[in-house]
């Protein structure tokens, strides 16, 4: 293994063990005790797209049982091999002086024409961002991701926000530009995180800033994954702006895209959602047809996970939420299977893949179901768990549907029901504490 590169020598590790590149980022997931790594990384470390850091190195030696100073020595035989110094060490050493060139030289022009060579060459040495950094960036990024969907957002958004600007900055300075192309995907995912942020305490003129942001940085980088993501919060914005047509016609635009992942299915759904509340009843029908396709034909895994990732509950989810549009006793009961297998699958995932606001969002629909079959014993027991959860954790899409809901049970076929009555005041004290200034803070993420 002495001649072999850092690239060459991960795919001979991994082909003996007959192993994909998902199941060595599995391995390393597990341990080193969190979802940093993809099978897409794992791909561009054997491509040598990216050296992996001596962290890194340090748990992939772990994995394919091997000594760490196999992968250290294949780093700098690969470093070398591009006429890179190999400074992953931990050492700096200090860099030769630059010649000086005697104005006198008989060569004149052309010493002086080196010497123009010489600066720009100690112009590219000059960056504020290495591997390691844009590494521990991307860990970062999805470790938000994934605790998004089910802590306090509150806990977070400082976080979000910090990392933001602080990549803002480091693409004002200088990088190679495998290191600059990692940057501007960061500053979209964390761009698209803060949108997220203001899309879920009602502020959609600062999410939609956001989310443009999102696309520039993504467009910059020619990610077609995030620009297809992207798409999906715009559709997310017009919808809860009361603009369904155009929140059909954004999740279409994103379908465009040639993106890996559940982001085909996220837009498929979205798409039928939004069709559904705008009267196509059959495009929304085709829609979530179309959204089951994309889930069985899924072309790879995620690369980051939670909020990035669109996982099998939140289908049900939407699919349930898109059947009491349609209307209709029949997609009423479809509409409560897909909502009940929603919130059976989230509490069987781990702690920080259930989705606080998806479960919200499914006993609401359970509960609006039960409603329209005639049942107001099943919707006050499917409002139970929405009701007795604390309000701050209630994002503007939930306190709208709890809205919604009580103005449906004060219609007159309900009025002479006291069970009704009682069920509506509940729902309009929740409503009023999970909207007020104090369950959220004062200022939010810009």
């Amino acid at each position: 293994m002495g001649d072999t590169g850092i690239g060459a020598l991960l795919l001979l590790l991994r082909t003996e063990r007959g192993w994909t590149q998902q199941r060595v980022a599995d391995e390393y997931n597990a341990l080193e005790g969190r979802a940093a790594k993809t099978g897409k990384e794992i791909g561009r470390y054997e491509r040598e797209a990216r050296v992996p850091v001596p962290y890194t190195r340090k748990y992939l030696a772990q994995v394919f049982g091997v000594d760490v100073v196999a992968l250290d020595r294949a780093v700098a035989l690969s470093k070398s091999l591009r006429g890179e110094e190999d400074s992953s060490s931990g050492s700096s050493p200090e860099r030769p002086a630059w010649p000086a060139v005697p104005s006198h030289s008989g060569k004149g022009a052309i010493s002086v024409d080196a010497v123009m060579s010489a600066d720009f060459a100690r112009f590219i040495a000059q960056r504020n961002a290495d591997e390691f950094v844009v590494e521990q960036l991307e860990a970062d990024v999805a470790r938000l991701a994934r605790v998004y969907v089910s802590h306090p957002l509150m806990e977070l958004y400082i976080e979000i926000k910090r990392l933001r600007d602080g990549v803002f900055e480091l693409l004002r300075g200088r990088q190679h530009p495998r290191q600059t192309a990692d940057l501007y995907v960061a500053a979209s995912r964390l761009c698209g995180l803060s949108a997220h942020v203001c899309l879920d305490l009602g502020d959609y003129d600062s999410a939609a800033t956001h989310a443009r942001t999102a696309r520039a940085c993504a467009e910059a980088a020619g990610h077609e994954g995030m620009l297809a993501w992207v798409r999906a919060v715009e559709s997310l914005i017009a919808y809860w702006t009361g603009r369904y047509d155009q929140a059909a016609r954004l999740a279409q635009a994103g379908r465009h895209h040639r993106a890996r992942g559940s982001i085909g299915a996220r837009l498929a759904s979205l798409e039928a959602r939004a069709l559904a509340i705008a009267g196509d009843q059959a495009g929304a029908v085709a829609a979530l047809a179309d959204a089951e396709r994309s889930r069985e034909a899924m072309p790879g895994h995620d690369e980051v996970p939670g909020i990035f990732a669109f996982p099998a509950a939140k289908q049900f989810a939407y699919a349930g939420t898109s059947h009491l549009a349609v209307g209709g006793r029949e997609h009423v009961r479809q509409a409560i299977a897909s909502a009940d297998t929603a919130v059976r699958l989230y509490r069987s995932a781990e702690d920080d893949d259930q989705s606080v606001g998806d479960l919200f969002a499914a006993h609401v629909d359970l509960a609006r179901g039960h409603l329209l079959l005639g049942d107001l014993d099943g919707t006050e027991a499917m409002l139970g768990f929405v009701l007795e959860s604390p309000p701050e954790r209630m994002s503007a899409s939930i306190v709208r549907r709890l809205t919604a809901l009580g103005r449906e049970l004060g219609e007159p076929q309900y009025g002479g029901a006291a069970q009704a009555a009682h069920l509506r005041e509940r729902l309009q004290h929740t409503a009023v504490l999970a909207a007020s200034p104090a369950a959220h803070p004062p200022e939010l993420p810009t």
